[in-house]
């Protein structure tokens, strides 16, 4: 039975074999320029035979205009060649990096698992570079292959003996490059790999760069940083000797390669087997030599970089989807769902069989005696994997038989930890919902930016809810104010505000929210709780969270306790009434 291909391998061919056409036509040219370049020795040794030798001038100048003409032949084909694998390499990164980013961002999940976004950025970046430099590879490949041929052919014509040392001696040459790419190839990977832990832990430790100020953590992220800043180092160095001594070891049995062919060239010479133009010619052709086999060299710790790297690709394209991408049964329009959310015997993580029925347009708080216990339940509901054992079900529809974009159309998540994005507030606020999607709220459209720009008037009620309407009115182009990558221009809270406005602009049938409110004083928790209850009116909704202020706009709230429901009732009546409740929710 035939050996299946190693992911990596495919990665590689495929990128490549994306950019066939840009590769045939640079390697066509490239061949063009080298066989023109080894066509120089073998013509100045023809104009000496004819101007030196014979005396004949006038066959001396045509063979020089043809020396001319294959000079300015060549530098055209080599301008053009390496136009043609410098646009193959770049659009095939650029093809894997949208391959992969495709890939962290589908619905199923999974790529992330067990990497920081740091390393996956090292992976979209050098490593997708280093799989689209194969394709330059290549068309080198070609080319130096061409210009090997030819010197063998032009020697041939001068001397058997020269001409079969040049095609023997070049395969074994080029077998001895490929032994010695293995061990840069493994050290090439390990390299990679080392410096994406770097990356990954050096954007983990930025992003965390406030908490670890204000908890006086700096000196033991610097020390984190720096032992896996040392071990990339490590790996780095590793993996330049590897390349350095096979650079070497390839110069050495290459140089060794053309002093035999220009010692047998000079003795064929001194017998008079060979004329002074065909010593000339050979002796030109085994230094023009030297440059294929240098490039074939190189080509080896190319494909050996983009090997490791290509495999390293393959682990990310190829990462089990934390939930299956597609569903078994008929999706439910978003129109069309009544919000019913029902969990039965849910077992997840902390979670032991939870039940919990939800009415359409029916207001929910669910309190957590642990952390962990919102974190599993949040996963379950927004589809980020499934359960362990029981079912979330949406209008009596099993989520696990939707696909995770059908479920999170009609039900939507909004984490506590939720980030912005680069461009304004505004953009922020609209960017969860669908183009196309209806206007929601009437009303026509309110200003609540600079210059009298109009907003959406569903927009607006979000933003009001969500406390953003007072972040707008505080920044110097109010909802057209620029925000920073992540939302690091804004405050925590006034992250938190547009991020809860987003989650409400988007008027999902089921929305579950979870701690919205950690991040501002009281007043504008208790004004956000009302806001939440007054803009959701009609619509199922689920707060996640120990806030008293939300849960006491609920309709009714859950506690949650070690994994298990342990009362059901209104906020007052809890309090009054259960003190785990009001250690939970008061503490």
């Amino acid at each position: 039975m035939r050996k299946a291909d190693p992911p990596g391998r495919n990665v590689l061919w495929r990128a490549v074999g994306g950019q066939r056409r840009e590769v045939v036509l640079g390697a066509v040219l490239g061949m063009g320029h080298q066989t023109g370049e080894a066509l120089v020795p073998v013509l100045i040794g023809l104009a000496i035979e004819r101007g030196v030798v014979d005396g004949d001038i006038p066959g001396l100048l045509l063979w020089l205009l043809v020396l001319a003409a294959v000079y300015v032949g060549l530098s055209f084909s080599f301008r053009f060649s390496a136009r043609a694998g410098e646009r193959a390499a770049v659009t095939a990164a650029h093809h894997l990096r949208t391959a992969l980013v495709g890939r962290v961002l589908a619905p199923e999940g999974g790529a992330e698992e067990g990497r920081l976004p740091g390393e996956l950025t090292n992976i979209a970046t050098e490593d997708a570079k280093r799989v689209g430099a194969v394709a330059m590879a290549l068309i080198v490949a070609f080319a130096a292959t061409a210009g090997l041929v030819v010197s063998a052919v032009a020697l041939l014509r001068v001397s058997l003996v020269l001409g079969l040392l040049v095609l023997l001696g070049t395969p074994l040459l080029l077998w001895l490059g490929h032994l010695l790419s293995k061990p840069l190839e493994r050290r090439s990977e390990t390299e990679q790999d080392r410096a994406a832990q770097a990356s990954g832990v050096a954007a983990d430790l930025v992003a965390g760069l406030r908490v670890l100020k204000g908890i006086g953590a700096e000196q033991a992220a610097v020390a984190r940083y720096r032992r896996v800043s040392q071990d990339s180092l490590a790996a780095t160095l590793r993996a330049a000797r590897a390349e350095a001594w096979q650079n070497g070891v390839v110069t050495i049995l290459t140089g060794a390669f053309i002093a035999l062919v220009a010692l047998v060239g000079g003795r064929l010479a001194a017998r008079g087997d060979i004329g002074l133009g065909e010593l000339v010619s050979s002796v030109g052709l085994a230094l023009f030599i030297v440059g294929p086999l240098s490039e074939f060299a190189w080509i080896n710790a190319e494909l050996a970089q983009g090997r490791a790297s290509a495999a390293r690709i393959a682990e990310v394209l190829d990462a089990p989807g934390a939930v299956p991408a597609k569903g078994s049964a008929a999706a439910v329009p978003p129109a069309g769902v009544q919000g019913r959310l029902t969990l039965r015997a849910l077992t997840y993580g902390p979670l032991r069989g939870v039940d919990l029925d939800i009415a359409p347009g029916e207001t929910v708080g669910v309190a957590t005696t642990d952390p962990a216990d919102a974190t599993a339940l949040l996963r379950c509901l927004g589809r980020h994997t499934d359960p362990d054992d029981g079912t979330v079900e949406l209008d009596g529809t099993d989520l696990t038989t939707l696909g995770p974009d059908d479920v999170r159309a009609a039900l939507l998540v909004a984490d506590h930890d939720a980030d912005l994005f680069e461009g304004t507030v505004l953009d922020n606020v609209t960017a969860a919902i669908a183009p196309g999607a209806p206007s929601g709220a009437p009303g026509g459209a309110a200003d609540t930016g600079a210059g009298g720009a109009a907003v959406p008037a569903h927009v607006t009620a979000a933003m009001v809810a969500s406390g953003t309407d007072e972040v707008a009115r505080a920044l110097p182009d109010g909802v057209h104010t620029a925000v920073t990558a992540r939302g690091r221009s804004l405050s925590g809270g006034q992250r938190q505000r547009v991020a809860l406005a987003r989650a409400l602009a988007a008027d999902a049938p089921v929305l579950v929210v979870h701690e919205p409110a950690t991040a501002v004083d009281a007043v504008t928790e208790t004004r956000i709780a009302a806001g939440i209850r007054d803009v959701r009116g009609g619509r199922t909704t689920l707060l996640v969270t120990n806030s008293p202020a939300l849960l006491a706009v609920t309709d009714r709230v859950v506690l949650l306790h070690e994994g298990r429901v342990l009362a059901t009732g209104d906020h007052e009546r809890l309090v009054h009434e259960r003190a785990d409740y009001r250690t939970a929710v008061l503490a």
